[in-house]
Formats: structure tokens, sequence, C-alpha cells
């Protein structure tokens, strides 16, 4: 019975290795052709380098990592976290859609608030007393914590997004804000 099985995963893999290898991809092959006069030569767009497109997009942020940033106000209290960002039909973004209350999103209060009233901070939130620790009971991942003498350093920001955002309001006033609603008209 084992032979058989290992009979058939050798066939398998023998069968996964020819489709991979015939997927390689090839070389073009070189033509005799005569070169292109220079004016059209200038009209042809270089082709793009791996170097020059990672350099081009320096200093931007990941959508999908926004979305599930937490949102605090000038206190460091938490607000919510972003559950969406609404974009115009050119792609820039309009609005941050924030869910304040409930848990585990039942009985949340979903808020679009302009967005050049959020502010987005690269460092991770200062705790300065008991009154503003988190519920769980620690510090913040990646904020510097203390425990007896030695002092661990905070984690070095990621550049492709945000820690978080920070918004001057509380809870209640977003809370009393007009509900935004995903309409399909």
């Amino acid at each position: 019975m084992l032979a058989k099985y290992t009979i058939a995963g050798l066939a398998g893999s023998a069968l996964l290795a020819t489709v991979a290898f015939a997927q390689a991809p090839t070389a073009p092959a070189e033509t005799s052709k005569a070169p292109a006069p220079a004016a059209e030569m200038s009209k042809a767009p270089a082709p793009a380098t791996a170097s020059d497109m990672s350099s081009s997009f320096q200093g931007t942020w990941r959508a999908s990592k926004m979305v599930g940033l937490s949102v605090y106000n000038d206190k460091n209290e938490s607000l919510g976290s972003i559950n969406d960002l609404l974009t115009d039909k050119s792609g820039d973004i309009k609005a941050v859609v924030i869910g304040v209350g409930g848990f585990l999103g039942v009985g949340e209060h979903l808020v679009a608030v302009p967005l050049d009233k959020v502010k987005f901070v690269m460092e991770p939130v200062a705790y300065t007393g008991a009154a503003n620790t988190p519920a769980s009971g620690g510090a913040r991942p990646g904020s510097t914590t203390t425990t007896g003498a030695a002092t661990a350093p905070a984690a070095k920001p990621n550049p492709w997004y945000p820690d978080h955002a920070v918004l001057s309001a509380t809870k209640d006033e977003l809370k009393a804000m007009s509900e935004f609603k995903y309409t399909t008209n």
C-alpha cells in the first residue's frame, strides 16, 4: 500500500515539474532587422526597470493596511477604527469611514469623516498614565515598555502604512453624528 502512494506521489511530482518547466519564460529570438530610425526610437517608451518602479512609489501607503487602523483623539483615548476609505471616480480618497462603539462590529456606529480632518501618525500612541493604558493591561505592541531597570526599544515604524489615526473629537461627538450607510441607489 505504501509503495502505491509513493509511486503516485512521484508521478504527480513529475507531472507538476513538467508543467512548471513548460511555463518558464524564454528569451525572444533576435531578428536581423535594420535598426529603427532615431525619430521612432524617441517615441518608444523606455522599459521600466524594477528599481524605477519601486522608487517611484516611495512615501505611499497601502490602503489595505489603513483599513482597521485604530483611531484616537488628541488625548490618546480610543475612538474606534477605520472601516473603509471612500474615493471619488479618479481614485482620490475623500472620506474615512470610522466604526465607533460596539463589540466586534455588532452595534457599531459608522460615521464618514472628511480625509482632511484625520491625521495619520507613524509613531505608536504614547501612554502617559494608568487611566490611558489600554484595556488589555499592557502597552501597545511596538511601544516602549519599562520592566524594572531594562527598557525595550520601540519597534521601527513600517513605511507602508501609519501606526494609527488621530481625530479631534470625542467618542460621544462621533456617536452624535449622523450614521453613514452604504446605499445602492
